[in-house]
């Protein structure tokens, strides 16, 4: 007799790992080319990681995570996908990391382990937002963790590395450079420009000078999130301006609400409101876990008593209080959200607050912070946000800027890192105009491409091999590939929801002992869809009957597959939705 699944098979496509392995036998010796692998950010905003590969040394530059989307329900992060690096781990010899935002830091703690756990490297301040981290995974093997600062040059296995200095919107950020013989690899890491009215200050005309007036650049790899953004950025220098005289001249409380990682801003407006004679309170634990930060490492000048509890608000004026808060992006559980509906145990918004969003919406965040700004209008709160006030500047150039950023360094070659492939596009153009570089000399790559600077640096081009890309899961403790059908079921349980079966058959008989119990989430109101029920329990005492007819013993998996195909079609052509039919079969 033939056996059936519980629920209907699906055509799989062949094995993820077999079909990596196939590609990795093939990819070419390096001999001695220069190898550059994207093993993430340049088809999304997120999870940046990129190697170096030069003989037998591979050096890999940042670790980030990427936040779920709609794609990927109920995972918690997307990984780059690190299968080339862990069959090589013995030509790894270091971790860069340019700065201590999660999307450059948050996938160490899964990653590292993963790929041999070689020694990582970064600045005073990243190497302590990365240990202090690192406390919430204490099963994972310690990272040898070395600090280097801009100007230092150090030897990582046969290759020369120097650092150099940036501006980004946390303090610490730094580009890379990686001497080959053939010429020097650079990679900027995140990165805008310091300027006034588009004239870059003579501290950054500095730095860059002294970089790069006598480097002899082969390849270099910058970020592209803003390059589509016309002129230059607004400088932080002139959002900090701003906010210092809306905390100078705020009548009653202010709450801000911004970033975490902002800790720049963050160090601002504490020394702007001690400055005005106002007290600081610290909503939010991200938020709380960066000041603590900031303090052991001597960057935060505050009096003690300038930071105080919510609990300590009450002894002070309205007029004399500033909050400091996460949430402005409208996330569910942050300060800044419960505040806005009445759930935060102290703080209460009332008609005489400011409330300040010191962020732009990120894209997908748009009906969240619309909802947040809703809430704290019914409330009578004041709000002042980004599209009225210039009370927020990104942390990546704009076109102009990146333009003048090209001219400095004057690469041979350019691929553009960090943004969708759209902003990749663009950033070649741009990369075309600065520097007069023609269409071979630019290469846009997807996750995973290997590009190779071949014949003594004289030749780039991507090798019609690829490293493995396909995504990398955190789902809870597990790691790893989640399985399509995983994915697929829990988009369709989002999407047209669950339709569960209790029946009781007669193990001997096959008959059903009593009409079968239905179950509905997220499909039907089972009140008032009795037509529908009543065609159902038809359908599935039909089906028994029919599907046990002739059997001795009963094949239970048989009956419930027949049970799963017949109330499918049915749900179907009653309401057009593929609801997740499960049937649970007893027999007595």
């Amino acid at each position: 007799m033939k056996m059936h699944n519980s629920r209907p098979r699906s055509v799989r496509p062949p094995d993820a790992t077999q079909v990596h392995k196939k590609i990795e036998d093939s990819v070419p010796d390096i001999g001695d080319n220069v190898r550059i692998i994207p093993l993430g950010g340049v088809e999304e905003i997120g999870k940046n990681m990129t190697l170096i590969e030069y003989k037998d040394d591979i050096i890999v530059i940042d670790c980030g995570f990427q936040f779920k989307d709609e794609n990927t329900p109920g995972i918690d992060y997307i990984l780059p996908n690190t299968k080339y690096l862990e069959e090589r781990k013995s030509k790894i010899k270091a971790v860069i990391i340019t700065h201590g935002h999660l999307d450059h830091i948050g996938g160490i703690p899964y990653v590292m382990p993963r790929i041999g756990n070689p020694p990582l490297y970064s600045r005073n301040l990243t190497t302590v937002m990365i240990k202090k981290r690192q406390e919430e995974f204490s099963h994972v093997p310690p990272l040898d963790i070395r600090v280097v600062e801009k100007d230092d040059i150090i030897k990582i296995g046969d290759l020369k590395v120097k650092f150099f200095a940036v501006t980004h919107t946390i303090p610490d950020a730094m580009g890379v450079i990686i001497e080959t013989p053939h010429g020097s690899i650079v990679h900027t890491g995140d990165l805008k420009l310091d300027h006034v009215d588009g004239i870059p200050t003579e501290e950054e005309e500095a730095e860059w000078d002294k970089k790069f007036k006598k480097e002899k650049v082969l390849m270099l790899m910058a970020d592209s999130t803003n390059v589509e953004n016309p002129g230059f950025s607004i400088p932080e220098k002139l959002v900090h301006k701003n906010i210092e005289e809306i905390i100078k001249n705020t009548q009653g409380r202010l709450i801000i609400a911004t970033f975490a990682s902002l800790l720049e801003r963050m160090l601002k407006i504490v020394e702007f409101a001690e400055k005005y004679g106002k007290r600081v309170v610290i909503e939010g634990r991200s938020m709380k876990t960066n000041i603590e930060i900031c303090k052991h490492l001597g960057l935060l000048k505050a009096k003690k008593e300038t930071i105080i509890s919510n609990e300590e608000m009450e002894k002070f004026p309205p007029e004399r209080i500033v909050i400091l808060a996460t949430g402005a992006q409208g996330d569910e559980f942050a300060a800044m959200m419960r505040m806005s509906n009445k759930t935060h145990k102290q703080i209460r918004i009332n008609t005489r607050d400011t409330v300040m969003l010191s962020s732009s919406v990120i894209p997908g965040n748009e009906r969240a912070v619309q909802k947040l700004k809703d809430n704290l209008s019914r409330q009578g709160a004041r709000i002042i946000h980004y599209r009225i006030a210039d009370v927020h500047s990104s942390g990546h150039a704009n076109k102009d800027e990146t333009a003048w950023i090209h001219r400095k360094i004057k690469p041979k070659f350019f691929m553009p890192v960090h943004g969708y492939h759209y902003m990749l596009r663009v950033h070649g153009d741009i990369a075309k105009e600065a520097n007069g570089l023609k269409e071979h000399d630019v290469i846009i790559p997807d996750n995973g491409s290997i590009i190779e600077i071949q014949e003594k640096g004289e030749k780039i081009i991507k090798l019609k091999e690829k490293a493995p890309s396909g995504i990398v899961m955190v789902d809870g403790f597990s790691i790893g590939d989640i399985q399509d059908v995983v994915i697929r079921d829990r988009q369709m349980l989002a999407q047209d929801g669950i339709f569960i079966i209790f029946a009781i058959i007669n193990a001997q008989t096959g008959k059903l002992k009593k009409s079968p119990d239905i179950i509905s989430r997220g499909f039907v109101y089972l009140r008032e869809s009795q037509e529908l029920l009543h065609e159902a329990r038809n359908i599935i005492k039909f089906t028994i009957e029919d599907s046990t007819k002739g059997q001795n013993p009963i094949n239970f998996d048989f009956v419930k597959a027949n049970i799963t195909d017949n109330v499918n079609r049915l749900l179907f052509q009653r309401t057009a939705k593929h609801p997740i039919v499960i049937p649970v079969i007893l027999g007595i």
